[in-house]
């Protein structure tokens, strides 16, 4: 696609856009309005997009907090704060934030056997057999399950497993683990990721298609030190609020990180 430049361009988006946001909307869907023109994409129920888009929100306003209870040292960059735990440990960072909205929307379908994430060593980390009562043991690079308790498949049983595959997982093993959509139409869902230490991950958490086939997407990330899940604002083009625009510059620029457009993954 035509990467598409100049001051035109976005002047004409900022009018589609007009920065629409209903405050009281609680949900990602009823909070952000698509771009005038524009339509959201249609989702299967029950899907992961449809997860994504129907993620509750703080009241409009809210600050990001880090799971100390502290203020994220910018507030500028939130359009909205997603209404998930950031858990008490400095670990539901980037990619973790992904892998914990992934492994949610699996768990609300009872969807169990998917949810399993790989450790940066490569060892396979399931929470079937998490569920049935067994543990990581970790030396080294060398990972073991071990009985060492009854099933549990409850909700809290998720997030300590979770907490467990955040910590030995990261930006690096889920960007192995995604496969590449660069050449792909734009899904809700899908991860732009650069693995590396630190690298960085976003994650698709709406999109909107105008009758010319552009696509206009919401963003989501969390960042470090672990913090509250939040909504991105469109700091590069204020006038464009939280919506992106597939092309709209030679790299995707968020405000924390700077992707290619080729950086995008997926399940």
């Amino acid at each position: 696609m035509r990467i598409l430049t100049g001051m035109k361009y976005l002047f004409l988006w900022g009018l589609l856009a007009g920065m629409a946001m209903a405050p009281s909307g609680d949900r990602i869907r009823t909070r952000f309005t698509p771009p005038a023109g524009a339509e959201r994409v249609d989702l299967p129920e029950h899907s992961f997009g449809a997860y994504l888009r129907e993620l509750p929100l703080f009241p409009a306003g809210t600050a990001v907090h880090t799971y100390d209870g502290g203020l994220k040292y910018r507030q500028d960059v939130h359009a909205a704060v997603i209404d998930i735990s950031v858990g008490d440990r400095d670990l539901q960072q980037c990619a973790d934030a992904v892998m914990r909205l992934r492994a949610e929307h699996l768990f609300a379908e009872q969807r169990y056997p998917e949810i399993a994430f790989n450790f940066t060593s490569g060892f396979r980390a399931d929470f079937v057999r998490w569920s049935r009562g067994e543990r990581i043991k970790v030396n080294g690079t060398t990972c073991t399950w071990v009985k060492t308790g009854g099933p549990d498949a409850s909700h809290a049983a998720l997030l300590t497993y979770l907490d467990k595959v955040f910590t030995y997982a990261g930006t690096l093993s889920l960007s192995r683990e995604l496969r590449s959509a660069r050449h792909l139409p734009m899904e809700v869902g899908d991860v732009f990721i650069q693995g590396g230490s630190p690298g960085h991950a976003v994650i698709v958490v709406d999109l909107a298609r105008t009758a010319d086939g552009r696509n206009a997407f919401l963003l989501a990330q969390s960042y470090m030190p672990a913090q509250q899940i939040h909504v991105l604002k469109n700091l590069a083009h204020p006038e464009l609020g939280a919506w992106f625009i597939e092309g709209a510059d030679e790299h995707l620029q968020t405000p924390e990180w700077t992707f290619d457009w080729g950086d995008r993954k997926r399940w």
